[in-house]
């Protein structure tokens, strides 16, 4: 059976057994090509399918009274795309391909499957459930109480921090993939003033820009300007059942 990115994703945190990884690969059995731009998911839309990012990029936003629009979060490959509307009939965000992209959509009942049937699963889902909670929580925190350059400074901290979770290869840089505009969008700034802390960040040697891969020159001074916490690591997993409980 193929490999599965999600499986390759949940075995970062700890080993997955054979059938557990066979049945995380059978959510990936019908990928579908979306091009950039695409929805996948409109907001208060029925929902009756969730999705694993298999390549690409994809964001989850919503649109606010004004007209604007609010990004909640970015997905990278390996990621479970739309797991607020596991607990809704209506979809309470947008789906959409920030690049061209591979999605690989499941029925909602495959899920009550999964879980019953694999409850070591079921506790890795509720794991990355809470990380994407404490993330938010950190941006919220973020948008109310730190300066523009603070917040991007954090932003990208945070990509290549989650970036690095399944991608050993990265070390200092990586490939942003994510315009000015949504940028803001994500962290409440206007493209201009992205653009001013960005290179206003280069001008002092804490980035560097190259084809639009960004390299982090200053590490430990970027996270003193976010107030970051890399929240990927000291995970504490003692509390998820052991192979052989699933």
């Amino acid at each position: 059976m193929a490999t599965s990115c999600f499986a390759e994703r949940l075995a970062k945190n700890v080993t997955l057994s054979d059938a557990e990884r066979n049945a995380l690969t059978r959510l990936e059995e019908n990928p579908r090509k979306v091009k950039r731009g695409a929805m996948i998911q409109r907001v208060n839309e029925t929902v009756t399918e969730l999705f694993v990012l298999r390549e690409g990029r994809v964001m989850s936003f919503v649109i606010l009274p004004d007209g604007s629009r609010q990004i909640l979060r970015v997905y990278f490959p390996g990621d479970f795309i739309g797991s607020a509307s596991t607990i809704y009939s209506k979809a309470p965000e947008s789906l959409v391909a920030l690049t061209d992209a591979i999605v690989c959509p499941f029925d909602k009942h495959a899920l009550r499957r999964l879980l019953e049937e694999y409850p070591r699963v079921a506790a890795l889902l509720f794991l990355l459930s809470n990380s994407e909670k404490v993330a938010l929580t950190d941006r919220l925190a973020s948008l109310g109480r730190t300066s523009a350059k603070a917040r991007v400074a954090s932003f990208l901290l945070d990509i290549f921090d989650r970036l690095r979770v399944t991608d050993d290869g990265i070390t200092d840089s990586f490939d942003l993939r994510l315009t000015q505009e949504e940028i803001g969008d994500a962290i409440g700034l206007t493209s201009v003033h992205v653009n001013r802390m960005v290179r206003q960040m280069e001008q002092e040697g804490l980035i560097s820009r190259s084809n639009g891969r960004i390299t982090l020159l200053d590490i430990a001074r970027l996270e003193e300007i976010g107030h970051y916490t890399n929240r990927h690591k000291d995970i504490d997993l003692d509390w998820i059942p052991a192979l052989g409980c699933g």
